[in-house]
């Protein structure tokens, strides 16, 4: 079960065949690497410097002409990501929209869905949580002149290895309801790769009378997820994980139709004005119905064109077929640690499927010093994982490109190392 012609067999006879020819995989010492990033930066498509280039192409021959030509318009070129999006994250088109980065998303969406008042002042959170969510709460909760010292409150993990039952959630919203505004949840907590329960959680805060939001960087592409049958009010993400749309890439974000023509605040911007009466140029505000009526400006259309490249390879598999290769990856993954190298690795992300997505956080055994140890030696040899400090590795199988063989080759590298140290 744990060598090369076994991994190859998998590999041979899998239900969903490899698309890794149609990316661009790095290379070491001659050889292509084992990359296990994707969970932080996903591969290059092949396509999608193509779909550069045509944009490039446009606008040497059309110049400003080409916002108004073809089926690739500049005008309208988001929503050629529109449908795909909506497809991916469970929601209806006009829910979706890409646009802006991450943070500046969930800014934008907390202007509309955070409205504190003296008796409900309280945003909930991760302990943990990825800074710039902590910093954007923070700043929000202090920018409407409350505390965050008191009106943010973290939830710390309730279990071992530093992950959260939902039973520590229930309990969380249930304690703090009368005084919450807003629970902002991670799909995928970033360090331990533990997945929620998104509709769970947004039932419980919208039984205790909050906002329920949602940070996707590391579900979205990786997760199947139903963001309207969940009841989701918002949520934000990034395209440079998953969905392999280059660094910084442009980022995403949901609001739910029942928000399609909310009377909530908002910071608005030209390009989220009505399409119809946008040229006219007048000074009242008309927002788009829909997520659209959150853009602020003209869509980067250079950053645009990588995702529409990626999301061509999401509708050709679908994800149903993706998250069931992940889990056979991750499954042979747990399989070589828990076989070979426990006396080396200690799996942290939760061992229940439905707990966990791609990603599997791994402890070092000796501690931090070992761990980096580890860390460079695998990058050294051509495999590479991604670091989070204090002291874990993360291996990402991404099911688009990776394969068991490279699971194999990671397994092989950590027991390589273990013989040496």
């Amino acid at each position: 079960m744990f060598c090369e012609h076994h991994a190859n067999a998998l590999d041979a006879a899998d239900p969903l065949p490899t698309l890794r020819g149609e990316f661009l995989i790095p290379r070491h010492d001659g050889a292509e690497m084992a990359y296990f990033v994707g969970n932080s930066l996903g591969l290059q498509p092949r396509s999608a410097r193509a779909h550069v280039e045509t944009v490039l192409d446009k606008w040497e021959h059309e110049a400003v002409e080409g916002h108004f030509t073809g089926d690739a318009q500049w005008m309208s070129y988001h929503e050629l990501v529109r449908e795909p999006l909506a497809r991916l994250v469970g929601a209806n088109p006009a829910e979706v929209v890409a646009m802006n980065s991450l943070t500046a998303n969930l800014h934008l969406m907390m202007v509309s869905f955070y409205r504190p008042t003296r008796e409900r002042p309280a945003i909930l959170m991760e302990a943990g949580a990825f800074p710039s969510d902590r910093y954007a709460l923070a700043s929000q909760v202090a920018f409407h002149g409350f505390d965050p010292a008191t009106d943010l409150i973290e939830l710390e993990p309730d279990e071992p290895d530093g992950t959260f039952s939902m039973a520590a959630i229930e309990r969380a919203i249930a304690q703090h309801g009368r005084r919450l505004a807003l629970v902002l949840w991670p799909g995928i907590q970033y360090r331990t790769g533990q997945a929620f329960d998104i509709q769970a959680i947004t039932a419980l805060a919208h039984a205790q009378g909050a906002v329920c939001g949602f940070d996707l960087a590391h579900a979205v592409g990786n997760l199947p997820l139903a963001l309207h049958d969940s009841g989701v009010d918002f949520a934000v993400w990034c395209h440079y994980k998953y969905l392999n749309s280059g660094p910084g890439a442009v980022a995403g974000c949901f609001v739910h139709e029942r928000h399609a023509h909310t009377d909530r605040p908002r910071f608005a911007g030209w390009w989220g004005h009505e399409p119809a009466t946008r040229f006219q140029m007048g000074p009242d505000f008309r927002p788009t119905p829909g997520a659209d009526g959150w853009q602020l400006s003209n869509p980067p259309i250079l950053g645009l064109a990588p995702l529409r490249a990626s999301l061509e390879l999401y509708d050709r598999v679908g994800m149903a077929a993706l998250r069931a290769k992940s889990l056979r990856l991750t499954g042979y993954l747990e399989s070589l640690i828990r076989e070979l190298l426990a006396d080396v690795l200690q799996i942290v992300t939760p061992a229940e499927r439905e707990r966990r997505g791609s990603q599997l956080s791994l402890r070092v055994a000796g501690g931090r010093e070992q761990g980096r140890a580890l860390f460079d030696y695998l990058a050294a040899n051509g495999v590479l994982g991604d670091w989070r400090e204090p002291d874990v590795i993360r291996i990402s199988p991404a099911p688009l490109y990776n394969t068991h063989a490279d699971v194999l080759r990671f397994a092989r590298a950590v027991e390589a190392w273990r013989d040496v140290h």
